[in-house]
């Protein structure tokens, strides 16, 4: 892609701030996203020495106003990275329902509205990438884990059928599934993860290269590492037989 400037959401920590610093390494020019406004203005630094512009844009995207912000700003990128979202744990019934529906607002509502931002203005010029992070926890329901594999699963099929509908436009669209990754995400959804093995884990930096890679050679879904992969393929396979869907595009 001969893209100059990339917006990334969840740009200040774990996968978002690796999605940054690789983009600024292809020569994008970068728009970050995220609420703390500390760590987005402490990786402009950072990314601004190494000679590529920095964007800080904070917004918290669960906020009309300012997720209609980021909106506009989403219409003139070449390359967007839909990376924010966070997770819960527990019973459903248990959890605080206003935390789950910012959790929907955040994972589901406010990438259908930039992803649709984004692809009508990379449409009318002809290019552009729309990188979409989903999550293996939406290739089947995750009791405890009800409303983060719902928000994933959507994400998943909504971004396989934007894929397909930009065809042959010169806009990529890519979903990438990770696994187990070493971030602050199961810190903050309260999640334990103390007994999942060590070969499951994989950390942020792999990750992000494997989604942008994907994004380059317009891969529908992007699942990193091998043991991921062959997770998702025979979680997806019933699905994906009957859809006529090839496994190589994972």
């Amino acid at each position: 892609m001969d893209s100059r400037v990339a917006l990334i959401t969840g740009a200040s920590i774990g996968i978002g701030e690796q999605f940054s610093r690789q983009l600024a390494q292809r020569g994008h020019d970068v728009v970050l996203v995220a609420r703390d406004v500390a760590r987005l203005e402490a990786l402009a630094k950072e990314i601004e020495a190494g000679g590529t512009n920095a964007e800080v844009l904070p917004a918290d995207l669960t906020d009309a106003g300012q997720l209609a912000a980021v909106e506009a700003r989403a219409r003139t990128v070449d390359v967007l990275v839909n990376n924010a979202g966070f997770g819960s744990f527990g019973a459903f019934h248990t959890l605080d329902i206003e935390t789950e529906m910012r959790e929907i607002g955040l994972n589901v509502m406010a990438l259908v509205r930039l992803t649709h931002a984004a692809a009508a203005g990379m449409v009318e010029r002809g290019s552009g990438g729309i990188l979409n992070v989903s999550s293996l926890a939406g290739f089947q329901p995750g009791p405890s884990n009800a409303t983060y594999g719902a928000t994933k699963a959507f994400v998943t099929s909504f971004t396989e059928a934007v894929h397909e509908e930009l065809r042959g436009t010169g806009v990529n669209v890519t979903v990438l599934c990770p696994g187990f990754t070493h971030t602050e995400f199961q810190e903050r959804a309260n999640a334990p993860a103390s007994d999942v093995p060590g070969f499951m884990w994989q950390e942020a930096p792999e990750v992000a290269r494997a989604g942008l890679d994907g994004l380059e050679r317009n891969k529908a879904v992007v699942i990193p590492g091998a043991v991921n992969k062959v997770m998702g393929i025979c979680r997806r396979s019933r699905r994906t037989r009957s859809r006529g869907v090839s496994a190589r595009r994972y």
